[in-house]
């Protein structure tokens, strides 16, 4: 694990306009920089950064940060390899925390075999464009299927000599240790009477190399280039500790940033196909290289997008084999399409044959939702016959049992009985059966509650005011948690009549220890679960420092803390750039009223748990048939009523 010493290092060390302008063209405006955002094909400025607090902000997608969650969210590294790029851009060395002589060996073992694959890489790739037999049978084999040079490039294509251990012999020569050539597949190594025999395993095959999402050479896959009917037409690396083939999908590190940017991800099944859609202008486009789909390629593409199209042969057998890969893209809860090829064409072969803009025009034609898909592919075996028409229906429904999201559910199922001519209620109380009988089977902790109608009343479509509360305290802290003020303290006391009124007395204290104490004398905890973990981190500083803390919130390693805290700075640095100031409008500085805008909102915060406290009484003993318990209510009601007071309002 990198120590925090080096984290802490590269923050310090890394300029964030000068590491978004390797990715993003930024011109200066006032103290901060503009730039069209990365994440959306926009024509108006909206991407802010600011070099002075170090972080940036995209109004057009509201995504925000610090320089880690840049390159998370446009690179798509994970933390560790973000710190790792700056790392190496910055000449910064690396620090590991203690770790076993066990846990040095294998990061070790792992990194000499990344070193390896890349080595191999670069020697086959040079063979393919720079040898004689090379450029004569390998690169003559792609030229044969219309990649161009751009193309084999950009997807690192290379060539193996038909030679027994011409590539293991260059990578001995270069030093190279024959343990990882032998652990990452590239060398076959036989025992054999009183010396080792070395094999090339790719030996006479084109190459295409498999990164990973940042980049990283994992393994290969070779194809052959003889009829040889005995040899297997493509072979991959077996299994290692960096080449996990259920883990991975082909393509994904060039397609990454179209995905995101499409927001969604056509699956096809092999490389040729990944290559001529992005020769044919389509780049959001991975590969499951001939493996059944799995759940962790299903998350893979998950982090980018939500959006999968899933393009079949015009193959009947392989569709069928292949539906199971729907149910679990379903299950992962994402949204699925179907495109399917005519009879004897895959896509590889019809983007050779078509246009560019016939291709896209075709993709987007011939989508179709799983529903459809599933009733145009299996209809035709049910043809008049009832019982095979029932058990299509229950097929459906066993796919709509796997999406998560409840209204999706519905939708679906409304549609299947559209489709299928039958009533929804009769879907409904199978899919139910289905749920319920799948709930019954899972622990106890990650039961969901069984399916039923909500009808959501026009009351629940309005703006959750506890939540808008909960964001304006996190926007306080943030901006003047430090601050030290005047707050008043009311006390119950009486006139020269004895009458009840309210004394004041005047204290200090800090913004967010006012708060604190408030919200902890309620026992109140934030109903939204970033509020409620920026909470904790803000509280712990000002434990620990007595104060908050912004550039270790900004480099906080949960990025959706990182995220808020940008998100609400940037926010009030756009509110200061606005028109308002340009106009010289005079605006009531919100620092000289804070012990009144703390104390506002923590009444009103009071004022919100009330009213939902009253609701609640009166709901709970409704559904039980009791009468509600007039004076607890009439007691909350005075509390609210003495609120109001203090706020200066009438009820």
């Amino acid at each position: 694990m990198i120590t925090k010493q080096t984290i802490d290092l590269v923050f310090e060390t890394a300029r964030l306009e000068e590491v978004i302008g390797e990715f993003v063209q930024l011109k200066k405006s006032g103290s901060s920089f503009k730039g069209l955002s990365p994440f959306t094909d926009e024509k108006t400025p909206s991407f802010m950064v600011s070099p002075v607090k170090q972080i940036w902000k995209d109004f057009s997608t509201g995504k925000g940060g610090n320089v880690i969650s840049f390159l998370m969210e446009h690179e798509h590294f994970s933390y560790p390899e973000a710190i790792r790029w700056l790392a190496k851009k910055y000449n910064i060395e690396i620090e590991e925390t203690e770790q076993s002589d066990e846990q040095k060996k294998q990061i070790n073992e792992r990194e000499s075999m990344f070193l390896v694959s890349k080595f191999a890489k670069d020697y086959f790739h040079d063979l393919l464009l720079n040898s004689q037999k090379g450029r004569a049978i390998g690169l003559s084999y792609f030229k044969e299927r219309g990649f161009r040079e751009d193309i084999i490039e950009k997807f690192d294509l290379g060539y193996c000599k038909d030679e027994w251990d011409n590539f293991t012999n260059a990578a001995l020569e270069k030093g190279y240790d024959l343990k990882y050539l032998k652990s990452t597949g590239l060398t076959i190594v036989k025992e054999g009477g009183d010396r080792e025999r070395k094999f090339d395993r790719f030996k006479g095959r084109v190459m295409f190399p498999i990164h990973s999402m940042s980049g990283r050479i994992l393994g290969f896959g070779g194809r052959i280039l003889t009829n040889d009917k005995k040899a297997a037409k493509y072979l991959n690396s077996p299994e290692s500790d960096i080449y996990h083939k259920s883990k991975i999908l082909y393509g994904i590190y060039q397609a990454k940033k179209e995905i995101a940017k499409e927001d969604t991800c056509f699956l096809v099944e092999g490389y040729t196909d990944v290559i001529s859609f992005h020769q044919s202008g389509i780049e959001n486009v991975v590969a499951s290289s001939g493996t059944a789909l799995t759940p962790d390629q299903i998350r893979l593409i998950r982090r980018l997008t939500n959006n999968i199209t899933v393009l079949f042969d015009g193959d009947a057998a392989g569709i069928r084999a292949s539906l199971r890969g729907i149910d679990l893209i379903l299950e992962e809860g994402m949204n699925v399409k179907v495109v399917t090829f005519p009879d004897g064409e895959d896509p590889d072969s019809f983007a050779k044959s078509h246009s560019d803009a016939d291709l896209k025009a075709y993709l987007k034609d011939k989508s179709q939702d799983f529903i459809n898909f599933k009733v145009s592919l299996l209809m035709k075996d049910a043809q008049n016959d009832p019982v095979k028409k029932a058990g299509l229906i229950r097929d459906i429904v066993v796919s709509i049992a796997k999406i998560p999201d409840g209204i999706q559910r519905e939708v679906y199922v409304q549609e299947c009985a559209r489709i299928m001519d039958i009533s929804e209620t009769v879907l409904f109380n199978e899919l139910a059966q289905l749920l319920n009988k799948s709930t019954q089977n899972q622990p106890r902790e990650q039961r969901q509650p069984a399916l039923q109608t909500i009808k959501t009343s026009k009351k629940e479509t309005k703006v959750n005011s506890l939540l808008i509360l909960e964001k304006e305290i996190i926007r306080i802290l943030l901006l003047y948690g430090n601050e030290e003020v005047a707050f008043i303290n009311w006390i119950h006391g009486e006139d020269k009549y004895g009458r009840p009124i309210l004394e004041k007395e005047e204290y200090m204290n800090t913004v967010c220890n006012e708060l604190y104490l408030n919200l902890q004398e309620d026992e109140i905890e934030f109903t939204n679960e970033v509020f409620q973990s920026l909470y904790h981190e803000i509280i712990h500083q000002i434990n620990q420092d007595e104060k908050i803390s912004i550039e270790r919130l900004i480099t906080n390693e949960d990025n959706s803390i990182a995220s808020l805290v940008t998100d609400v700075l940037m926010n009030e640095e756009k509110h200061i750039l606005s028109d308002w100031e340009r106009k010289e409008i005079f605006v009531t500085q919100t620092a000289k009223i804070l012990p009144k805008l703390v104390t506002d909102i923590i009444l009103n915060l009071r004022r919100v748990l009330i009213e939902i406290k009253i609701k609640t009484i009166m709901k709970d003993t409704n559904e039980e048939g009791l009468l509600p318990d007039l004076e607890e209510i009439k007691n909350y009601i005075e509390l609210k009523k003495l609120l109001y007071e203090k706020l200066n309002r009438v009820v």
